[in-house]
C-alpha cells in the first residue's frame, strides 16, 4: 500500500462496540484484542471514520422480532436473505457504545447504520438493499479519498460488506485481517475472503 500519510487515504474502523466484544450481546471471539492495534494504526491516517451499529429496539433483523425463530436462522426479507441476530447494539445502550479503550476522539466522522427498523445495514456504505446510501461514499469523495483501509468487526459481515461496496465505488481497498475478527457462521469467513479477493480487495 502507498504511504498512508497521503491525504487520499482513510482508515475505516467498523463497529468496534461492546456488543461485538466479549460480554456483548453478539460477541465476536477475541473482538476486543484488536483495539490496541487499531489505536496505533490511527497515527498513520489523515482521515479516520468510525461506524456504529445503531438499532432501534425491535429491529426487523432481531430473531426476537420473528415469533418461532431463533438467532442465526435465515429468513427472506423484501431486500433478500437476512440472518436473524440476537438483539444487539440497541440505540443508547451500553451494548451499542464503542469499546472503552477505542480512541474515539481521533475520529473525524461517525457513521451510524442499522437505524432503519425495516432493513439491516452491514456495510458502512449501503444498507442491505444494496441501494440506500449511508452518506459515507459522498463524504470520502468530497475529501478526495481514493484508498481506504478497513479494520474492525466482524470480518465476514460488516467488514466484508463494507470492503465490497468500497471496491464497487472505485476505491482502492485494503483489509487488515490482523485487525479484524470473524463470527464465521457456516463457513462465512472463507466465503467473505473469496468475495473480497474476487473484488480486488
Amino acid at each position: 500500500m502507498s504511504d498512508t500519510t497521503d491525504t487520499k487515504q482513510a482508515l475505516i474502523v467498523i463497529d468496534v462496540q461492546n456488543g461485538f466484544c466479549p460480554g456483548g450481546n453478539l460477541a465476536v471471539p477475541d473482538g476486543d484484542t484488536i483495539v490496541p492495534g487499531i489505536n496505533a494504526l490511527m497515527d498513520d491516517f489523515p482521515l479516520i471514520v468510525l461506524t456504529q451499529d445503531w438499532h432501534p429496539a425491535g429491529h426487523s433483523s432481531f430473531a426476537s422480532s420473528h415469533p418461532g425463530r431463533a438467532p442465526y436462522d435465515m429468513v427472506d426479507m423484501p431486500y433478500g436473505p437476512q440472518v436473524l441476530w440476537p438483539d444487539h447494539c440497541v440505540q443508547g445502550t451500553e451494548d451499542a457504545a464503542f469499546h472503552a479503550d477505542l480512541a474515539i476522539d481521533r475520529a473525524h466522522v461517525v457513521i451510524r447504520k442499522g437505524w432503519n427498523p425495516a432493513i439491516d445495514s452491514y456495510s458502512a456504505f449501503f444498507e442491505n438493499d444494496r441501494a440506500t446510501p449511508t452518506g459515507l461514499g459522498g463524504y470520502l469523495a468530497e475529501r478526495g479519498v481514493t484508498a481506504v483501509t478497513l479494520v474492525g468487526l466482524a470480518t465476514d459481515f460488516c467488514v466484508n460488506y463494507s470492503a465490497l461496496d468500497a471496491a464497487k465505488l472505485g476505491l482502492d481497498v485494503t483489509v487488515r485481517e490482523d485487525l479484524t475478527r470473524a463470527i464465521d457462521l457456516d463457513g462465512s469467513l472463507n466465503a467473505a475472503r473469496d468475495a473480497m479477493r474476487g473484488a480486488g480487495v
